[in-house]
């Protein structure tokens, strides 16, 4: 989690650090919504393998189910 301190007595300094702060915080949120859609994306493909393409990468049904149902929070 990020957090942002702005202290308003600093002057024109402590207005650059918050618009930097607020700058890395949304990179940070646009990089979580793109690793959660990575995630959601891989989880859906492995679920849709079939048997024999499992047991090639070395999974058997029941590791590929339990992969692709976890929360696409969770890595």
């Amino acid at each position: 989690m990020v957090a942002i301190h702005w202290d308003a007595t600093r002057g024109r300094s402590g207005q650059r650090h918050a618009v930097l702060a607020l700058g890395d915080a949304w990179d940070h949120v646009v990089a979580s919504l793109g690793a959660w859609r990575r995630r959601t994306r891989e989880r859906a493909e492995l679920a849709a393998l079939d048997d024999r393409m499992l047991k090639d990468i070395g999974l058997t049904r029941a590791d590929a189910e339990f992969l692709s149902n976890k929360p696409f929070w969770r890595e």
